[in-house]
């Protein structure tokens, strides 16, 4: 009579081998992570995300040819005259049969106004323009003069005579009369001084700010004609 092996015995066997197997499986997995690292660290590099693309820059000045965009706009020839509304791609193709550019003049109208010109002169144009309306352009500045109530008349010719090349410039004149000491008490002095001012630059200039008191002195703002 055989002796047949315990149940546990048995069960204690299939653990035996089961532990081994699962060990060998882990293992296997760990190493296979390893390898995976060192395939991208020393491999091909990782997919990343692309960078989202910048924005578009606008463009200066209006749209020309093929960047507008509606496909119907009321045509100007080169000659000025009225073609009404035409199809975009066949007012382009008209504007390239002349050797010119489709331009848009009137964008905000439906459909926009569109006319075939050069454009590169039209541009030339427009900035040589702008250059001389910079050079016109005058900063008016604001020259200050200041008096004494009591002034002498050498001293108040040569302060208009000042007045009157400010004014020629087109500057302002910033007129301040300061009072000292007991000069408060006599103020009718300083006002028949401005009054005379007034008077005597009334050809050349008119009063922007009329006369008033800011402490102890009183100003007044001229302005050329």
């Amino acid at each position: 009579m055989s002796v047949g092996v315990p149940r546990r015995d048995r069960n204690a066997s299939h653990l035996r081998v089961f532990v081994p197997r699962t060990s060998e499986l882990l293992a296997g997995k760990h190493i296979f992570l390893q390898n995976s690292r060192l395939f991208h660290n020393f491999g091909e590099q990782p997919i990343r995300r692309p960078n989202k693309a910048p924005p578009v820059a606008s463009k200066d000045g209006p749209r020309i040819n093929d960047d507008i965009r509606n496909a119907q706009i009321q045509l100007i020839d080169q000659a000025g005259d009225n073609k009404g509304t035409v199809e975009t791609v066949a007012a382009i193709r008209m504007a390239q049969e002349a050797g010119m550019d489709l331009v848009e003049i009137s964008p905000n109208v439906s459909p926009p106004v569109c006319k075939i010109m050069d454009y590169g002169k039209y541009k030339y144009s427009a900035q040589k323009k702008a250059a001389e309306a910079r050079k016109r352009q005058k900063i008016v500045e604001i020259k200050e003069i200041k008096l004494r109530p009591m002034i002498d008349d050498h001293d108040y010719d040569v302060k208009m005579r000042a007045m009157q090349r400010f004014f020629e410039e087109g500057d302002k004149v910033k007129i301040t009369l300061r009072y000292r000491g007991r000069e408060m008490a006599h103020q009718e002095i300083g006002t028949k001084l401005l009054d005379k001012i007034k008077t005597d630059v009334a050809e050349l200039a008119k009063v922007e700010q009329d006369a008033r008191f800011e402490g102890r002195q009183v100003v007044m703002v001229l302005a050329p004609r």
